[in-house]
């Protein structure tokens, strides 16, 4: 019991020594600017880092993430492209089972036929868009901005105006 108050009082003192010394250090001015300069440059060197690799036309972690979270949306969306498509499909063999060799509706079943192919043509081409990905901009060029100059205005009119006044 006695040990438990002698180590209670020793852990305060040592708490509070090592905030003093904490303190101590942060307000010294040598030190405080140590820290500084060194997260400054820990700044100057992230920045170099992220044009460089700008200039080597490399993406950076974010470009990856944003692309990754893209294609999942992207996927999802197919997949459920291709569920639509396999539930029509199921219907349309269904039908067709009832219906036998009814020649109109043999026709029409067709025509659906075609537009599912041609539905999944363009399935196909969206994929293949998804995946040409366009070279990402380096970020030095998306952060420019070009304000457009105002048009003169035309001498002649201005002149017409001063006469009339």
């Amino acid at each position: 019991m006695a040990d438990d108050g002698f180590r209670d009082r020793m852990s305060k003192q040592g708490e509070e020594a090592l905030g003093k010394l904490a303190s101590d250090l942060l307000e010294n001015p040598l030190i405080n600017s140590a820290i500084t300069r060194a997260f400054s440059a820990r700044e100057k060197a992230v920045q170099a880092q992220e044009a460089a690799m700008g200039a080597l036309n490399l993406p950076s972690a974010a470009d990856i993430d944003r692309l990754t979270r893209r294609l999942r949306t992207v996927s999802t969306r197919l997949e459920g492209i291709e569920e639509s498509l396999d539930r029509l499909q199921d219907g349309v063999d269904e039908l067709s089972a009832k219906l036998g060799s009814d020649a109109a509706l043999v026709e029409r079943l067709s025509a659906l036929e075609r537009q599912l192919s041609k539905l999944t043509h363009d399935v196909s081409h969206v994929s293949d868009a998804i995946d040409a990905v366009p070279p990402p901009v380096p970020r030095e060029q998306e952060r420019l901005a070009v304000d457009e100059a105002p048009a003169p205005k035309p001498a002649r009119k201005r002149a017409a105006a001063d006469k009339k006044s």
